[in-house]
């Protein structure tokens, strides 16, 4: 078979390990070309391993490469997904971590996911991201862009107030240790802990949920995906914390912070059997009853 295929993984635990060598095996013994990438500086144990081939950036791969594979969570999902998210090239995730909404391929289904993944029986899903345009440069190098959430909150134990306009309009000004910015596939990550509603992955929509408001009537609202969304952090405290996915950084209260769908879009690979509902089956045991 000739195909070309990426891999994607890091911090090398033992159960992640197990995978990635399950992973290399099966694809190796189908005669397809691996690259593979090690996201942790110290993890890489395949410097000598015949049947893949190290690569550091994205830019190093060849033209044929027909697919990518996070081996990891949800957390090496993300980190792979902004590695590639201008590429085109669809991502997959096989979850040798906890649990895996995004990474939604169980370690014990490898054998027969590969092989539906080799044989073209999947479905590509382009996801929405969020984007902080303004301030602009607020995060380096590019790094402004989130496939599941953008956040503003506290910095300290001081509950902060964010007024929050939507194309303008004044929404809303919450009292509140934060606020959650999330898209669909968002939806199922910090939106989902802090009680917002849950959205399929293809739907463009924007969540907008306060993080333990200080007021019982306020409640998550669902924009369009076409949405402006400024928010002023404010309150007794000097400073607030506006986060991106994993990214962290610091800002002075009154700054404006302009959020709006980006215009990179992420393609991602669904197997039979792992579509969004039944992940959301499985993961949050819907159905699930102890008497049975």
């Amino acid at each position: 078979m000739d195909k070309t295929i990426a891999l994607y993984s890091k911090g090398l635990t033992e159960k992640t390990t197990a995978g990635l060598m399950r992973v290399i095996y099966l694809l190796y013994d189908r005669g397809i070309t691996i690259y593979l990438n090690i996201m942790d500086p110290g993890g890489n144990h395949f410097d000598h391993d015949p049947r893949v081939i190290l690569f550091n950036e994205i830019t190093d791969l060849p033209a044929d490469v027909f697919m990518i594979l996070s081996i990891g969570g949800d957390g090496t999902f993300l980190e792979t997904s902004m590695r590639v998210r201008n590429t085109g090239i669809p991502v997959a995730g096989i979850n040798t971590g906890r649990l895996g909404f995004l990474a939604n391929i169980p370690d014990d289904d490898i054998g027969k996911s590969i092989d539906l993944l080799c044989t073209g029986q999947y479905e590509l899903v382009s996801r929405s991201m969020l984007e902080v345009v303004s301030p602009k440069d607020l995060f380096s190098n590019g790094n402004a862009i989130a496939l599941n959430e953008i956040t503003v909150q506290k910095a300290d134990q001081t509950m902060i107030t964010i007024t929050v306009k939507v194309d303008g309009i004044f929404l809303n000004t919450y009292r509140a240790d934060g606020l959650i910015v999330s898209s669909a596939t968002g939806s199922t990550a910090y939106n989902l802990s802090v009680g917002g509603p849950i959205l399929s992955p293809t739907d463009d929509s924007i969540i907008i949920v306060p993080m333990s408001p200080h007021n019982l009537t306020i409640r998550p609202i669902i924009v369009t995906g076409s949405s402006v969304i400024t928010l002023e952090p404010g309150g007794r405290s000097s400073q607030c914390l506006v986060t991106c996915d994993s990214k962290a950084v610091r800002v002075q209260a009154g700054t404006l912070i302009e959020v709006r769908q980006s215009a990179s879009r992420l393609s991602t690979v669904l197997t039979a059997g792992n579509d969004f509902f039944s992940t959301l089956r499985n993961k949050l045991m819907w159905g699930a009853d102890p008497r049975n």
